[in-house]
């Protein structure tokens, strides 16, 4: 079966003119990092977003380049739809086609249902869910009869009760939805999956022992490491007969 045209990669002998970009949010720091560095080893240039994190985000696109891998760096605040309009304009301007969008960048509000305001919970809603619909509509706009791949990240926290992460977790499930209702109507030139990752790296609030708590309950003991979070999105890559599903990789937490 031929391969769609977004999937081929360059090779170290092809020119730049080869090269399809790969536009992950969130990407300067953390699960972010993690796929555009995973991208950037498949052979993608990257278009690295990020809001806060400028230095953060230079020095990913640094290790990147470290790889002969072209790297643009675009700031943008995804809670604003114009800032969202204004970064795919920036990439009309780019000297390779769009051909993977991996909608990363989120946030995850520790307030419970009694303490929750509803600017927070807004707040929530507009990265984690809002931004990866508008960016999936813009890109799918760009890559066309091309093709392409578009992954939201979602959680395992998505299928689960977690009170103290209301606004998290209905916005996770709610973007696992959108991964199937998307995948439904930009086939079957372009497809549409969802990553929903475990424990991994621990929130900036977490204690240790908390950390520690929550893994000693997992099945498998131990959390996800950065390379296996990674070859969920290689997988996605290369099996191009996937779309509308959610890969789990949770050690086991989805069991519980």
């Amino acid at each position: 079966m031929r391969k769609s045209n977004f999937s081929k990669k360059p090779s170290s002998n092809d020119c730049r003119d080869d090269y399809i970009f790969a536009l992950v949010t969130g990407a300067a720091h953390r699960l972010g990092r993690t796929f555009a560095m995973a991208l950037a080893h498949q052979g993608y240039a990257i278009l690295l977003h990020y809001h806060l994190a400028a230095e953060k985000a230079r020095t990913t696109a640094d290790e990147i380049r470290a790889l002969n891998i072209p790297v643009q760096l675009a700031q943008a605040d995804l809670t604003d739809p114009n800032q969202i309009f204004n970064l795919f304009k920036f990439i009309d301007t780019l000297p390779h086609p769009l051909g993977v969008l991996v909608n990363s960048a989120a946030i995850m509000p520790h307030e419970d249902v009694y303490t929750l305001s509803k600017e927070d919970w807004d707040r929530a809603f507009a990265l984690n869910l809002d931004a990866p619909f508008l960016c999936a509509q813009q890109a799918a706009r760009r890559m066309g009869e091309s093709g392409g791949l578009i992954i939201n990240i979602t959680d395992v926290g998505g299928s689960k009760a977690w009170s103290r992460f209301p606004a998290y977790a209905v916005s996770k499930a709610a973007l696992e939805s959108l991964t199937r209702i998307l995948a439904r109507a930009l086939a079957p030139k372009i497809r549409v999956n969802a990553i929903a990752p475990g424990l991994v790296l621990p929130a900036e609030d977490t204690s240790l022992e908390e950390w520690e708590g929550l893994i000693e309950r997992l099945p498998l003991r131990r959390p996800a490491s950065i390379d296996e979070i990674g070859t969920a999105l290689e997988f996605l890559l290369n099996n191009e007969y996937v779309t509308g599903q959610t890969i789990v990789v949770d050690g086991g937490y989805s069991l519980l």
